[in-house]
């Protein structure tokens, strides 16, 4: 898939003849790939891997696009996807909690996917070179190993608990918790109460959203 018509011409003269090659001109956020090779070869049909040297500026819309949300994954996920991509999303995409790296877009992915960082492309690499330093990542989909009881709740405690980073998640989370409700689950969950989003691993974020949703619903009850 490229969007730029300029790049498709080239393209297509090198390897338009191959019968194992079809190239879509557009905006793959915008394209429906199913629908446009469903009167192809069968061997374009239920593609599993994916490997694209994308837009830095869109990596996060077309990580959506081909993995899903917390809320709503991809229910045929790809087997395989390996992205050229900025190396400071790189290094957030595969960290691992208690480091700087770690964040919300770590959790929100690391639900989905596991994550690897191939290796480093220096910008010089490039012509003509980026100011910024790349990276090739490779993502697992994967069957989501304990799947969270409401993954809308999950999503947005994340969301929230990452909102100020200097500040203790406790600090954060406490705009749309009880705090005494919030330290009884930290109490429950074994969470530091000086923690920060960051220290906290994807489990910990799947149990602490369903301790809170369990007593969400007994309040309510």
């Amino acid at each position: 898939m490229e969007l730029d018509r300029d790049l498709c011409d080239p393209l297509a003269t090198k390897f338009g003849e191959r019968d194992n090659f079809l190239l879509l001109q557009g905006d793959f956020l915008a394209l429906d790939v199913d629908a446009l090779t469903a009167n192809f070869a069968p061997h374009f049909h239920g593609q599993t891997k994916v490997v694209a040297n994308i837009p830095y500026n869109i990596t996060g819309p077309i990580l959506e696009k081909l993995l899903g949300t917390i809320a709503h994954p991809n229910l045929a996920p790809f087997q395989e996807i390996v992205l050229l991509v900025q190396k400071e999303v790189a290094e957030r995409l595969s960290a691992v909690a208690g480091t700087k790296a770690f964040g919300a877009l770590s959790v929100r992915v690391q639900y989905l996917a596991d994550c690897e960082l191939i290796c480093d492309v220096p910008a010089t690499a490039f012509n003509p070179p980026p100011k910024v330093e790349s990276a090739v990542i490779r993502l697992i989909p994967r069957p989501i190993v304990t799947p969270a009881n409401d993954p809308k709740h999950l999503a947005s405690i994340v969301k929230v608990g990452f909102a100020n980073k200097r500040k203790m998640l406790r600090n954060n989370l406490g705009n749309i918790i009880d705090r005494d409700r919030l330290m009884a689950t930290f109490e429950q969950l074994a969470i530091n109460p000086e923690a920060r989003a960051e220290q906290l691993d994807t489990s910990i974020w799947i149990a602490l959203s369903n301790v809170l949703c369990v007593a969400d619903s007994s309040q309510s009850g």
